[in-house]
């Protein structure tokens, strides 16, 4: 297992296939995402897991974690959110949050994240704000 930074173009390819594979590729694309850093974790060189973290000063969020769907279960998404929240730690990041589909949120809870109040629908599914603070 081995995790580094990857190209924009192969975590949309992995977002695609996992998070809306009936939708366009640009549909998975961020608007800013030139400005955020893109985690992968390979095993046997596959890309089977993808996030990508936004830093903002003191704040960052991560955005379309994406696990292929044969490889979950198998703790490749933990091992990867937990190496992304170590590296905004380390970065001086005191608050980090992500927009967790509302059915993944208990996921998210294991890693320290909170639900907040705030929660949306986006493309059909629903969304709460998940944070976790560091002061």
């Amino acid at each position: 297992m081995d995790i580094r930074i990857v190209p924009k173009k192969q975590a949309w390819q992995l977002r695609h296939k996992v998070m809306w594979p009936d939708r366009e590729l640009d549909y998975v694309k961020l608007a800013d995402d030139d400005q955020g850093t893109h985690f992968g974790l390979f095993e046997n060189e596959l890309l089977v897991s993808v996030v990508s973290l936004f830093i903002q000063g003191e704040e960052a969020q991560f955005r379309k974690f994406a696990t292929l769907t044969s490889q979950q279960g198998k703790g490749y998404g933990s091992k990867l959110l937990k190496h992304v929240l170590d590296e905004a730690m380390h970065s001086g990041v005191k608050r980090i949050f992500c927009n967790a589909r509302i059915e993944k949120a208990s996921f998210y809870e294991k890693f320290g994240l909170r639900k907040t109040d705030h929660t949306f629908t986006k493309g059909g599914k629903d969304y709460v704000v998940m944070e976790n603070k560091w002061i």
